[in-house]
Parts: structure tokens; C-alpha cells; sequence
């Protein structure tokens, strides 16, 4: 009777998941369809003044408000949603441990996979933004419209291709790392729901990077926040039971996730529809332009491309500690869990910044870019010591969350204080990757998260290992951050700098035209 109802509850997620899906379409084809005349009229009606009037502030708000009250402004949203992303993190975590310590260790297992969807999603979403805040900062909304419109579709694409190759490699990958067939069990089992609810991820990152483009923080905060808060509540329901919810298990836990997801896409679409915004999505915005196209993707592919490292970066260094044992691959695991929560209120400034310099980039308010660049680099600083000073002071507790294993715990202490010694000057690296990215300069932020997860990281965890064991891969993060944080203050000077002159040529051969 209960795997009847399980089986039950998760069908009709799906089912809602296709709805979900469908509306979407539908909202799309109305807003520039057959019936646009309709459409139009009520658009009028909903678009009372006052909504007008904050539109038309929105059109110049991010390039006339004093720099760090308007960073402030549009990163507290975002600090406070991921904050709650965050803590959805820990506690799926927490639950998914109780299971048993096999349970935790397939998570970690599967969260590469996982960094992968989302960081295509988000990374191209990065690129969307990037884009339609330009067109924006240069008053041309017709080609916002158009890059809306075609990131959101591409964005659908991608979907559709992760959800059945995830689905498909899961079983291969899972072999990869580990022989123990109860902790490949668990995965298959998670992956399986977890991943059925792909479209419904970049449905809903492709609307957060279309509200923050135009500054709808708040927006996006309400969004994320009722999703992560439904999972939260959702989590011990579905993997323990409750009342007529069966106990599902780790089945539960992705579950719950999916649930979450899709009502912050209800959440986008209704606000979308009701609450007029300076894009818009419509058939008629479609478009074959080469142009566009390529300036997604040259932003979108590399951004997806810093998202996608770390999995790279953990599943190298899960091969690395494979080899000392299990227990160091659920403190990687582990690690990664809480540097979420450490690192996502900086990741917030920055994804509050990447509209508001790309918008002043396109208006050509040159100083004000790099103004908003020091004070974003200086709060991320901040924020990465008190970080240090939290993982310094009580590591045991902090580990202690996820397991009561003795010698994971004891293991998994000084990793976490070894590792916190390089999260400071880590501030360098996020906060110029990020400018970048807003910038629309995707190739030189890629090489600064080359740097990072991947050039200097992978080959010195792979030789200190070798002479100082497990130990040599926690000292190989600190070395990383720091020699990364140089490359990264020379990449950013100089991008900026090329960026400057090539704009100072144009502007000087339109005033000669005159």
C-alpha cells in the first residue's frame, strides 16, 4: 500500500512538473500570439500607473543611485535567498544522513552530477543577464526582449538533454568511484527523481536571471525562498513519513527538491504575468541573429563552464582520496556542504553586482564600473573573514552536523581548518570572475576559474598527496586560492583596460562622424 502511494505521489509530481511546463508555453505563445490583442488589452489594465512609473525607474536606477546603497539594495535579496538555499543544503543533508552514513556518502556521490545541471543552467543564465542588462544600460529593448526570449528557449534545450543524459550515465559514473552496491543503490535511487525535475530547474534559473537583469531582487529572493522553505518542510515528511505520506527515504529527499522547484516557477510565472517588468518573452522576439546568439553563448559557455569545475574538481579529488579511504570522501563531501553556506552570501553580492556593472558598461559609465568593482571586492572580503574566523573557531560542531562517526569527525576538523586558511584571499578570484562575467567578458572570468579549480588545485592535491596523504589535498586548496588570486588581479586589470581603450576608439570615431 505505501509503495502504491509513494509511486502515486511521485507520478503526479510529474504530471505537475508537465503542467507546470505547458503553462509556461502557453503564458509565451499568448503574450505575442493569436490572441495578442486580448493580451494587449489586459496588459494595459494590469500596467496601472504605478507600475509603469517603476518600470521607467527602472530603466535608470542602476546607473544614478549612489554605488553601494544600490549594491546593497540588489545583493541583500539575494545574500538572504541564498542564505535559505544554503541552510536547504545543510538540512537535506542533515536528513539524508540520518538515513545512514551510506545514504550521505551516495549525496556526495551524485552532487557533481548535479553542480553540472545547475551550473549549465545558471551558467548560461549568467550569460542572459549579462546581456539583457547591456541592451538595457543602452536603451535598446528590442534586443533585450530578443535575448530574453532566446536564452529562455535555449534554456528549455538544455533542460530537456540533461535530464535524459543524467538519468542515463548515473549507473556508469556512480561505478566510478565506488564498489559498494548498497551506496550505488542510494544513488540510482536519488538521482533518478532528482534529475526528472531538470526542466523545471533552468525553467526556473532562466526567470531569476531575467528579474535580476532588470534589478527584481526581491523577486527572485520570494522565489527561491518558498521553494527552499516547501523543501525544508517537505524533507523529514516524505523520507520518514507522516501521516499519509510514506516513508519514502532517500527517495523523499529528492522528492522534496522537485517539489520545491516547481512552485518557484508558479511563483515566477504569476508575477511575470501580473507584474509588468522591461522584458518581455513573446514568439515575435524570436530571432536567427548570429550576433545575439553568439553573445549568449560567449558569456553563457564560459560562465557555465566556471560552474561546472567544481564537479570536475571533486570528482578528481574524490579519485585522489578514494584511495586513503571512504571516510575522506564524505569530508570532501561534507566540506563542500558547508562551503555552500560559507561562500554563498559573497556569491550573492556578486550575482548583485553583475547587473548593475553590466548595466553601467553599456551606458558607458566607466568610473562607476569600477567603483562598483572595489566595493563588491571589499564586502566579499569581509564576508570570507568572518567565514575563516567561524571555520577556525568551531570546526568539530560544524562537521559534527552531518556525522557522529569519531574519526570523521577528528578527520574532518582539520581538514576544514587547513582548507579555511585560503577562503579570504578566495575574494579576489569570485569578485573578478564575477565583474567579468557581468562585463560580458566570459573568456578571461573562464580562465580565472581555470586557475582555480583545475590548473593549480588537481596536480598539487594529486603530488602533496603523495607525500603527505589526505593531508596534502586540504593544503592544496589554500595554495590554489592564493596563486589564483594573483592571476586574477593581472586577467581583470587587463580585460578591464583593453575594454576601456577599445570603448574610448569607438566613442572617438562616432564624435568624428559628427
Amino acid at each position: 500500500m505505501w509503495i502504491f502511494l509513494a509511486h502515486a505521489i511521485f507520478r503526479h509530481t510529474v504530471i505537475v512538473t508537465g503542467v507546470c511546463v505547458a503553462f509556461l508555453f502557453v503564458v509565451w505563445m499568448v503574450q505575442s500570439g493569436s490572441v495578442g490583442r486580448k493580451n494587449e488589452h489586459r496588459n494595459k489594465y494590469v500596467a496601472s500607473r504605478k507600475d509603469e512609473e517603476e518600470i521607467r525607474m527602472n530603466e535608470t536606477f542602476m546607473k544614478e543611485k549612489p554605488v553601494l546603497p544600490l549594491l546593497l539594495s540588489m545583493s541583500l535579496p539575494m545574500v538572504i535567498s541564498m542564505m535559505v538555499n544554503s541552510l536547504y543544503n545543510i538540512v537535506d543533508s542533515f536528513f539524508v544522513a540520518m538515513i545512514s552514513e551510506d545514504a550521505m556518502t551516495a549525496l556526495s556521490l551524485v552532487y557533481p552530477i548535479q553542480n553540472f545541471i545547475n551550473a549549465v543552467a545558471i551558467g548560461f543564465g549568467v550569460g542572459m543577464n549579462a546581456v539583457i542588462a547591456y541592451h538595457l544600460g543602452a536603451q535598446e529593448h528590442g534586443k533585450a526582449n530578443q535575448a530574453a526570449t532566446m536564452g529562455f528557449v535555449l534554456s528549455l534545450v538544455h533542460g530537456a538533454v540533461m535530464m535524459v543524459g543524467s538519468i542515463t550515465v548515473m549507473p556508469v559514473f556512480l561505478r566510478m568511484f565506488t564498489a559498494d552496491e548498497r551506496v550505488i543503490d542510494y544513488g540510482i535511487r536519488y538521482s533518478r527523481i532528482a534529475f526528472a525535475f531538470s526542466l523545471i530547474i533552468v525553467t526556473s534559473l532562466a526567470f531569476e536571471k531575467i528579474f535580476q537583469a532588470v534589478g527584481r531582487m526581491k523577486v527572485t529572493m520570494g522565489g527561491m525562498m518558498a521553494g527552499c522553505i516547501t523543501n525544508i518542510i517537505l524533507d523529514p515528511v516524505l523520507i520518514f513519513g507522516f501521516g499519509p505520506f510514506p516513508a519514502m527515504g532517500i527517495e523523499g529527499a529528492a522528492l522534496a527538491t522537485g517539489i520545491g522547484q516547481v512552485l518557484t516557477v508558479v511563483i515566477y510565472v504569476v508575477i511575470y504575468i501580473y507584474r509588468p517588468i522591461p522584458v518581455r518573452l513573446g514568439r515575435k522576439y524570436l530571432t536567427r541573429e548570429p550576433g545575439l546568439i553568439v553573445r549568449l553563448y560567449s558569456v553563457g559557455i564560459p560562465a557555465t563552464l566556471n560552474m561546472a569545475l567544481p564537479s570536475l574538481l571533486i570528482s578528481a579529488l574524490n579519485g585522489i582520496l578514494a584511495v586513503y579511504g571512504q571516510i575522506y570522501v564524505v569530508i570532501l563531501g561534507i566540506y563542500y556542504k558547508l562551503q555552500t553556506f560559507l561562500y554563498l552570501p559573497a556569491n550573492g553580492i556578486v550575482q548583485g553586482m553583475r547587473p548593475i556593472i553590466g548595466y553601467n558598461y553599456g551606458a558607458g559609465e566607466q568610473k562607476r564600473v569600477r567603483q562598483i568593482y572595489r566595493i563588491t571586492l571589499t564586502i566579499s572580503a569581509a564576508i570570507m573573514l568572518a567565514g575563516t574566523i567561524i571555520c577556525l573557531a568551531v570546526p568539530g560542531q560544524l562537521i559534527g552536523i552531518y556525522t557522529s562517526n569519531p574519526d570523521t569527525m577528528a578527520a574532518g576538523e582539520t581538514a576544514l581548518r587547513v582548507i579555511s586558511i585560503g577562503f579570504i584571499v578566495s575574494a579576489v578570484s569570485v569578485t573578478s570572475s564575477g565583474a567579468l562575467e557581468g562585463l560580458g567578458k566570459g573568456i578571461p572570468s573562464f580562465v580565472i576559474s581555470l586557475f582555480r579549480y583545475v590548473v593549480i588545485i588537481i596536480p598539487a592535491a594529486f603530488v602533496l598527496s603523495r607525500v603527505f596523504g589526505p593531508a596534502g589535498v586540504w593544503n592544496a586548496f589554500w595554495i590554489a586560492e592564493g596563486i589564483t588570486a594573483m592571476v586574477a588581479f593581472v586577467v581583470y586589470r587587463r580585460a578591464v583596460q583593453k575594454s576601456s581603450v577599445g570603448r574610448t576608439v569607438v566613442s572617438n570615431g562616432e564624435n568624428t562622424q559628427k
